[in-house]
């Protein structure tokens, strides 16, 4: 009998590895909201998900507010506490989207300050950009996560004010301008575009996004995840990519019922020896922004799936309910998870 020892584990077939990122929508600052976080802290807004977000090799969310400093502010003109960034960092997040139309709500002196915010913080952030340097080295915003190269490409569709200055930058939605990023971007393994488009609170996406999504696809992108609606639109696959044009809120003071639900996603790319990597089919999970006295004390983003008894209010409950049936039967995508 020929001898088994030692084993060559090397001769094995090598077995997949995964890598998986989480990723919300907008994660909003209304006044009410900064204001509860100063009688009760932040930790409640992701508490209910904190094992999602730290589970993920990366967790995204686009963090829907300058940090220009007091007063704080909400609608229309919006002005984050630095703590709020803080928080979602030591919660997990590991990457802020900043392209959005209120970057500029504060104007210059705002974006400055964010941008200082973040740098000095060591929070990482792609969509906006100090300078032409920091332009090179943020968009696209490359990084490397357990082998697996990734590129992440963001752009917003305007600016409630200016732009003012040439610097700092925003990316905005113009074909001339995306096109060197994504080309940048193709050095990459998996490429990620992250646009904040489409109209405020319609369920379904629109021409200018579908164009926009075919440009994207045709010009290297691999997958498309939108914000800005305040709502969940429809998933779409353009020569098998997939398109998500809207996830929703993550946490917002909003009364419209249905920019309480949020379609978190969850990417798994499958690494493998001598193999190109694997995007696989999203996976989603529906959460609930409520707001103080419904679950928690302050707001929360909670999973819909959370058990009926743990609401102080059944009502609260019931709405939560019959919204995702609503939004789930009219754009969930279909065959998915």
């Amino acid at each position: 009998m020929e001898a088994l020892w030692p084993l060559r584990f090397d001769l094995l077939p090598p077995k997949p590895d995964t890598v998986s990122l989480f990723i919300v929508g907008d994660i909003m600052s209304h006044r009410a909201v900064s204001k509860s976080a100063e009688e009760h802290g932040y930790g409640s807004f992701f508490r209910h998900v904190e094992d999602r977000i730290g589970r993920a090799d990366l967790a995204i969310g686009n963090m829907e507010f300058p940090l220009a400093g007091k007063p704080y502010t909400g609608y229309p003109a919006f002005s984050g506490p630095d703590a709020y960034a803080q928080y979602l960092s030591d919660v997990g997040f590991d990457i802020f989207l900043t392209a959005n139309n209120h970057i500029l709500d504060k104007g210059t002196a705002g974006i400055r300050r964010t941008i200082e915010v973040l740098e000095r913080k060591g929070l990482v952030y792609t969509g906006i950009a100090a300078d032409a340097q920091a332009d090179t080295l943020l968009n696209p915003l490359m990084v490397h996560v357990r082998g697996l190269r990734i590129a992440l490409v963001n752009f917003t569709y305007g600016t409630n004010t200016g732009p003012f200055d040439k610097w700092p930058k925003v990316n905005y939605m113009r074909k001339a301008d995306i096109l060197p990023m994504l080309v940048r971007a193709r050095q990459a393994d998996l490429v990620m575009v992250f646009p904040h488009w489409g109209t405020e609170y319609r369920l379904h996406h629109d021409q200018e996004q579908e164009e926009m999504a075919r440009w994207l696809i045709e010009n290297g992108a691999d997958v498309v995840v939108g914000a800005h609606p305040h709502v969940i639109q429809d998933v779409q696959y353009i020569d098998g990519k997939p398109v998500l044009y809207s996830l929703g809120n993550a946490l917002s003071n909003q009364n419209d019922l249905n920019s309480r639900l949020e379609m978190a996603v969850t990417l798994r790319i499958v690494l493998e020896r001598d193999k190109a990597p694997r995007l696989l089919p999203p996976g989603y999970e529906y959460l609930w922004c409520t707001k103080p006295g419904m679950v928690e004390d302050s707001y929360s983003a909670v999973p819909v799936t959370l058990p009926d008894s743990l609401w102080r209010e059944k009502s609260d409950y019931q709405n939560m309910q019959a919204t995702f049936k609503k939004i789930y039967e009219e754009n969930h995508p279909a065959g998915s998870d």
